[in-house]
């Protein structure tokens, strides 16, 4: 059974320094195997609207859990 999962992740931004948040889903065959199929969805600045697809060399990017997701 596929078990669908949404990674979220915040940087900053580099146009002024806000937070970027991004998503990615993944995709785990059982409950055993390992995750795959890791599709970016987006990333976005919340302050200025920045579509910022990679954080800036250097700067620290913090991982939220994985949550499951059911369409």
């Amino acid at each position: 059974m596929k078990t669908k999962y949404l990674h979220i992740s915040a940087y900053p931004c580099n146009r002024c320094e806000g937070p970027v948040i991004a998503a990615a889903f993944g995709i785990r065959e059982s409950e055993i195997t390992r995750e795959g199929d890791l599709t970016q969805v987006g990333a976005v600045c919340v302050s200025c609207g920045n579509k910022q697809s990679e954080r800036v060399h250097g700067s620290i990017a913090r991982q939220f859990a994985p949550v499951e997701w059911s369409p």
